[in-house]
């Protein structure tokens, strides 16, 4: 059964920050009603009949809560500690953790039974598209496709349900998955669809597919050139067939109504309820632009935003010189902007991954190389000399070998106090896995990519270069950090999906047994760290997230069952009750999803 807290931080309660008399840490200043309290102290201060009921509210709002009768981890810099109460301020803040004593410690707080339930750090994803996620309640969806044929019903069935001219947007396919393992093409889709433009964004967002009105829109014939950093995919006869790799799909996105702020603002929310409910209370939105980074700042304000999110500009270009400084602790710490996205090839399932030699199963194919070395060196100079974090994108061994490269030129072959990331490091030569701990170079890595990738990882590079592919042991025992994620929605953005990926290295239906290169798998304490601690290490938060330590933000989550005592193959079923964030109940699961009073 769910949890039943009773929370005395009701409705009824004022947010400790708009209390009167506190600093408006938005604008820095006091705002009107704060004026007017101080104009009206002057006259009841001459009155102890009102002084006293004055002094009491303040004492209200300013009480402890205290969750005891709980099973509560935290992953420290010393290792996994537990505890079974914790205390957290009227700010939100924690200020302290341990046995039952804390009931005697503090006698007037709040008290909240967690009935025996078990509680967690608010799990962080270190790499996700925010808005992307979001889009997906709004546009075609199609993930989970198992054919062809099934894909293109899901469109069919899409514009019956939504008739008109415009364009059909979505996302979700993946070939790989399919009987017949090609990528699809313009004629599939146009045997539904040929009057109006449809155009899907492969599951990874490396790859494009497009009817023929979409390739007319935007066009593409047999003598359109392939453009650098991408491909145009032709048939035998030289013919393009309707998808486009990387940089090609931008001849089709030029084309499509750019989103805008409302847009984007609607996307967050839908994003937001589903992300707080799995559990996750920080993500690091992986690339977006100044329309985003100002609807986020404006959700902030307006305290629009449940969760927390560290997010990276998109490229080193205009994005980056209108924003011009990082952005750090907006909106009572959700929002941080400091970091900067770039990207050095395509992905491995659309053979769009950077190699050093060709793919085995493309013999004439090394991947798409974005970017010059001389080009990605100046774009992270131009980024770390600003203040910011760079995060380059890097799945195949040359991508990663430029990055590190890119890095080591910036930072003059040390450690940066900047912390600059590889985003998921999935193909590295065991010559460079040390680069990273030498450089503090984070690996921003997401756990299911493996498991989603195991049926033709080896296919694509060949059994040597897996050696060095999805290697997180390696990397941890060089001494480097690993910071976990899901790249939703090219995953699925439930954590526990990637914390069970982690630890066993098998897909959910429990294969292979024994898990794949399980040499290569996490331990659960290192799983925690990895969602956790070493997550906010990686966004420059370790001081106020990521933990559960005094002084820290209370954002925790309960679970229904004990992720250190439960058999591995329950981790993936484990079910956040709640979530809360800076002290305050983000989420809670209802008993009757059924229920009308169910808002989840």
């Amino acid at each position: 059964m769910p949890v039943n807290m009773t929370t005395m931080k009701d409705k009824w309660f004022i947010p400790r920050s708009k209390a009167p008399g506190t600093q408006n840490s938005e604008s820095g200043g006091y705002d009107a009603g704060t004026r007017h309290w101080r104009a009206s102290l002057k006259f009841i201060i001459k009155s102890a009949i009102y002084l006293l009921p004055l002094f009491a509210a303040q004492n209200a709002l300013a009480a402890d809560t205290l969750l005891h009768s709980i099973t509560g981890y935290t992953s420290t810099n010393h290792g996994v500690t537990s505890f079974s109460s914790m205390v957290f301020d009227g700010d939100g803040k924690i200020i302290a953790t341990g046995g039952e004593e804390l009931l005697a410690n503090y006698p007037n707080a709040d008290l909240i039974d967690g009935k025996g339930q078990y509680v967690l750090p608010g799990l962080h994803d270190a790499h996700g598209h925010v808005s992307s996620e979001g889009f997906l309640n709004v546009e075609l969806n199609v993930t989970g496709t198992g054919s062809l044929d099934e894909a293109v019903s899901r469109i069919a069935a899409y514009d019956k349900a939504n008739p008109g001219s415009g364009w059909i947007k979505g996302r979700g396919w993946n070939q790989v998955l399919w009987p017949v393992k090609e990528f699809p093409t313009a004629a599939a889709i146009d045997a539904v669809v040929s009057g109006r433009p449809v155009w899907l964004r492969r599951i990874d967002g490396h790859a494009g597919w497009a009817n023929s009105k979409a390739l007319e829109l935007a066009g593409i014939d047999n003598d359109t050139p392939d453009p650098v950093g991408g491909k145009i995919i032709r048939d035998d006869n030289g013919v393009a067939t309707g998808t486009l790799i990387d940089a090609a799909m931008g001849f089709v996105s030029a084309k499509i109504p750019p989103s805008n702020k409302d847009d984007y603002r609607k996307s967050y929310l839908a994003a937001f309820k589903e992300l707080t409910s799995l559990g996750l209370t920080s993500v690091h939105d992986a690339g977006i632009g100044i329309d985003e980074a100002e609807v986020y700042m404006s959700m902030a304000d307006n305290g629009e935003m449940p969760m927390r999110i560290y997010a990276m500009m998109w490229e080193a270009g205009e994005n980056l010189d209108a924003i011009g400084k990082p952005i750090i602790g907006y909106g009572n710490d959700r929002l941080d902007i400091r970091s900067v996205k770039l990207m050095s090839d395509g992905a491995l399932g659309s053979r769009g991954a950077a190699m050093i030699d060709p793919y085995e199963d493309d013999t004439e194919n090394r991947g798409l190389r974005m970017y010059t070395q001389e080009e990605v060196n100046a774009k992270v100079k131009k980024a770390n000399d600003m203040g910011f974090q760079v995060g380059i994108h890097a799945i195949g061994d040359f991508g990663n070998r430029q990055s590190l490269d890119a890095f080591e030129n910036s930072q003059g072959g040390r450690p940066s106090p900047l912390r600059n990331r590889v985003e998921h490091a999935q193909i590295i030569t065991l010559e460079d896995i040390p680069r990273f701990a030498k450089l503090g170079v984070i690996a921003s890595m997401q756990a299911t990519h493996a498991t989603s990738d195991m049926n033709m990882a080896e296919d694509r590079i060949g059994a040597k270069r897996l050696e060095g592919a999805y290697a997180w042991r390696k990397l941890l025992d060089s001494g480097a950090v690993i910071a976990n994620g899901s790249d939703f929605p090219v995953e699925l953005a439930n954590p526990m999906h990637g914390m069970y990926a982690s630890v066993a290295r098998r897909s959910r239906a429990g294969l292979p047994e024994g898990g794949w290169r399980i040499e290569d798998g996490l331990t659960r304490e290192e799983t925690l760290h990895s969602f956790t601690l070493a997550a906010a290490y990686a966004a420059l938060q370790e001081d106020r997230l990521g933990s559960l330590e005094p002084g820290k933000w209370a954002d925790f989550i309960v679970v229904d069952r004990d992720f250190f005592e439960i058999p591995e193959s329950e981790i993936d079923d484990i079910q956040v009750l709640q979530t809360w964030v800076g002290g305050e109940l983000v989420y809670e699961r209802c008993e009757d999803p059924d229920s009308a009073d169910c808002e989840n």
